[in-house]
């Protein structure tokens, strides 16, 4: 009688067990659990993140790194510096490599140290001068008004004068400025200057005309 007592008890022991033992059951909290199998990962040398035209400054970059259990984990470190988003954000662990290749891949206007106006539209009553930033007009005829349109950005200047000519469009080479087209209109005549990115600028009144400086 004994035993068929004890055979009882141990099947009834035996319902409440668990299929695995070695996996957690559904009331515990899953365990990470590492694996021996190799991931051929390539080992990072450079990698390039383009940036939007409207950035001026870099506030915080944050990297995810993927841990040997498999869980994300995410580092960051405060900055507090202007950019130019005409060059791309760079991440290395090859100094050597990315002090070279970078380098070589600055635009020719951004690799020259000492930089002086150029002329790049004249007009005869009107010219026009470039350097970085600034822009230079010279002329004896009174702007108007000035103001900026978007999409694409680009600066309106009206001045005042009665002409009787075609309108024009000229495409300009190199960063800031993508093209300048000037047309007739009654009693004053326009120029539009239209910008490479997102800008805003300002203006001053100088002894022969006028200077804006983008930002």
């Amino acid at each position: 009688m004994s035993r068929v007592i004890f055979l009882i008890f141990f099947l009834v022991l035996m319902l409440d067990a668990r299929d695995n033992p070695f996996f957690p059951t559904k009331g515990e909290v899953d365990l990470s659990y590492t694996s021996n199998a190799k991931r051929a990962l390539p080992l990072l040398k450079r990698a390039a993140i383009d940036i939007p035209s409207q950035a001026r400054a870099i506030k915080k970059v944050t990297v995810e790194f993927l841990n040997l259990d498999g869980s994300t984990q995410n580092i960051f470190i405060e900055l507090n510096n202007a950019v130019d988003w005409h060059l791309p954000i760079f991440i290395s662990q090859s100094m050597g490599e990315l002090h070279t290749k970078k380098t070589k891949e600055l635009p020719k206007k951004l690799k020259s140290k000492k930089k002086k106006f150029t002329q790049f539209y004249n007009l005869g009553f009107i010219t026009f001068y470039k350097k970085d930033k600034e822009i230079r007009v010279i002329t004896s005829d009174f702007m108007i008004r000035d103001f900026l349109l978007t999409k694409p950005h680009r600066i309106v200047m009206d001045f005042q004068k009665e002409l009787n000519m075609n309108s024009q469009v000229k495409k300009l080479k190199g960063l800031y400025y993508k093209k300048i087209s000037f047309g007739v209109h009654e009693n004053y005549y326009r120029i539009v200057l239209e910008l490479d990115g997102v800008y805003k600028y300002k203006k001053q009144r100088q002894k022969k005309g006028y200077s804006f400086f983008l930002y």
